[in-house]
């Protein structure tokens, strides 16, 4: 059979040497990475331990020979959601930002025909967040990556609404990923924060666009989110429920029932599930769900494009969910990695 030409939208990359932040700035919890032994180090946030990650997190060679090995053609690279540093000083947040897309521009431009590149921004100012849109659109990006909500607010809030503009304006795809999680005080044990607070993250930044008519306001934002979307596709009957009865809770920013919404954004295709891929697909469309494996971590799909390979749709089906969508989603062609 012949091989389907494949794009993975959601990977996390890293610099190999992060600066000692704490240090420079003299506050917060920065991350550095502990080269502790070969081809692995420990992500350490002021000298306690968050996780441990190999080579293939920060170096292209390493994610090459993977890509390979895993019949992926390229990576779409976004930073870990540690390193959004969302509260920190806007000035401290630009510099962290501008640290980190300099560093992955650069493997970007050293293999332009295997990864494609998402910025990161300081979502806590948007003046600042819009300066840092316009920097990476110029330095090559595709994109930019956001968390699911910024300190204390939601994506509905209209500070954001200049930033959507903007990527708007400029052709800049968006990636939401959760980050951090709701009632996370109860969520101490069981890996909870990763396997229940993530999906309600998602759920809720899909919402809070959603009613808030950010789809509507920019018609041709292109945002794409993050496993699968969450808890937000098994519960969308509930939400468009509670639009219905209680419109005067629901409602107030836009009277537009959320299901009209479904195949406006994109949804990448980790759920880890047949049956709720087969979900995902009817519920927003064939062409708006997304390869997206989590690589390197090992909460997502080891096997990238394992589940899509092994669904009865016919090839047209998997080369839109391998690729087309996508392309469709950077605003890319193909014969651009050739």
């Amino acid at each position: 059979m012949k091989k389907l030409f494949t794009i993975d939208i959601h990977t996390h990359i890293l610099p190999k040497d992060i600066p000692n932040f704490n240090k420079q700035f003299g506050y917060g919890e920065f991350v550095q990475l502990e080269h502790h032994k070969p081809c692995c180090a420990k992500m350490m946030m002021n000298d306690q331990f968050f996780r441990e990650v190999e080579s293939n997190c920060w170096e292209a060679d390493t994610r090459i020979k993977e890509c390979d090995h895993q019949n992926v053609d390229v990576q779409v690279l976004s930073t870990v959601p540690v390193m959004f540093s969302y509260w920190t000083s806007p000035k401290d947040g630009l510099e962290i930002s501008k640290f980190i897309n300099d560093d992955l521009i650069k493997v970007v431009d050293k293999n332009p025909n295997r990864f494609v590149g998402l910025a990161n921004v300081p979502m806590q100012d948007t003046k600042l967040a819009i300066k840092e849109i316009e920097r990476s659109k110029k330095l090559g990006f595709k994109g930019i990556q956001i968390g699911s909500h910024v300190n204390d607010l939601n994506l509905d809030d209209s500070s954001f609404f200049p930033i959507y503009a903007a990527c708007e304006e400029l052709d800049m795809a968006i990636f939401v990923h959760p980050w951090w999680w709701m009632a996370k005080e109860k969520m101490d044990k069981y890996w909870l924060p990763w396997l229940v607070g993530m999906p309600m993250e998602t759920s809720l930044a899909i919402c809070s666009m959603i009613f808030s008519g950010v789809f509507q306001k920019f018609p041709k934002l292109r945002v794409a989110f993050a496993h699968g979307g969450g808890s937000f596709p098994a519960t969308i009957g509930r939400i468009e429920h509670g639009f219905n009865v209680r419109p005067d809770l629901v409602a107030v920013d836009n009277n537009i029932n959320p299901k009209d919404y479904l195949g406006e954004f994109w949804l990448d295709s980790l759920v880890h599930d047949d049956k709720m891929l087969e979900y995902i697909v009817e519920l927003v469309g064939e062409d708006k769900v997304a390869l997206g494996t989590d690589y390197p971590f090992p909460l997502g799909e080891l096997e990238p494009g394992k589940l899509i390979h092994g669904m009865p749709y016919p090839n047209n089906v998997k080369e839109k969910l391998l690729s087309k969508n996508a392309l469709d989603w950077l605003n890319m062609k193909k014969e651009d990695f050739i």
